[in-house]
């Protein structure tokens, strides 16, 4: 659904995207992470065929950018950092002015539709400029769906809403992928990012990697297990390093921290060795490290 091929832009003398080569999925969540200025905003600007490349291709549904925008305008959405709705003008008003423009054929039902599942029908006839800044995403998101487009392009989509609005627009995208929508969501809320994303990209001007969030993390830091015993000691520790699958073993308290590639095949035999020496297990648990955790790493590593 999106291919791109050494996409690179420059202004003036500030290169804000270097050679991007990237493929998304029909019906996937692809998040895209960086810092504050990796380029993010301007390589959905130029996916969404509103500036140029410099250099390098793009297809997006199988248009081309610089030759086919208006049809690549036509058969995607974007929901902007900043909404930039007409804030004179009511919800209502401003929904049928895009509906029209795209040529929804059913132009207020859609926006009916759309206002009622966004929580704003109540005040469909309130000026733009009247509602809070949530209100006002929440709108802009109505507004980027009112064509059904097959992708969506998401700056930030959950800025400044609280909790329960944040939740209704996760759950709208989730609903989304359900459909077989592509979704190109930027965000720096990673946690949202964790959760509904089927690949993440990490950026920072050009491309760090790409990976599903599970295997970003044991691709940064392993998969480490924590046996928690009545006693530990190192003794036990000794033993479980001397195990060809364990590369690397941690006392602490009478916990032991084991590093291990594959935990779901050799956990079983770590616990029958430490039960034939003695050991009363607890419980076991696996250490999760979030998602925060490996951006952090990665964009630290590269900063470095």
């Amino acid at each position: 659904m999106i291919v791109t091929e050494n996409l690179t832009k420059e202004f003036e003398s500030v290169l804000a995207v270097d050679h991007l080569t990237l493929e998304v999925n029909e019906g996937e969540v692809f998040g895209f992470l960086g810092p504050n200025g990796a380029g993010k905003t301007t390589t959905i600007r130029m996916l969404t065929s509103l500036i140029g490349p410099t250099a390098g291709t793009a297809a997006v549904n199988g248009y081309q950018i610089g030759k086919e925008d208006k049809q690549i305008r036509q058969t995607v959405g974007i929901l902007t950092e900043a909404p930039g709705l007409y804030e004179n003008l009511s919800a209502e008003y401003n929904l049928e002015i895009y509906a029209n423009l795209y040529e929804v054929k059913d132009p207020k039902g859609q926006v009916e539709k759309y206002l009622r599942m966004m929580g704003l029908w109540d005040r469909r006839s309130d000026e733009a400029g009247t509602f809070s800044k949530g209100m006002r995403q929440k709108l802009a998101l109505s507004r980027a769906l009112l064509h059904e487009p097959r992708i969506l392009f998401l700056d930030e989509p959950t800025a400044a809403l609280d909790p329960e609005s944040a939740r209704l627009v996760r759950d709208f995208i989730a609903e989304l992928r359900k459909e077989g929508r592509t979704i190109f969501l930027c965000t720096h809320n990673l946690d949202e990012a964790d959760r509904l994303c089927d690949r993440i990209g990490i950026f920072k001007t050009h491309l760090l990697v790409v990976d599903t969030p599970d295997r970003l993390r044991t691709q940064v830091f392993g998969r480490k297990v924590v046996f928690h015993l009545i006693k530990a000691d190192e003794m036990l520790a000794g033993i479980l390093r001397g195990l060809p699958f364990v590369s690397d073993v941690r006392l602490i308290d009478n916990k032991l921290v084991v590093n291990t590639d594959n935990p779901e095949l050799h956990n079983p035999d770590i616990i029958r060795l430490l039960v034939g020496q003695g050991a009363d297990i607890q419980f076991v648990g696996e250490l999760r490290r979030s998602l925060e955790d490996v951006y952090l790493q990665l964009v630290r590593e590269t900063h470095e």
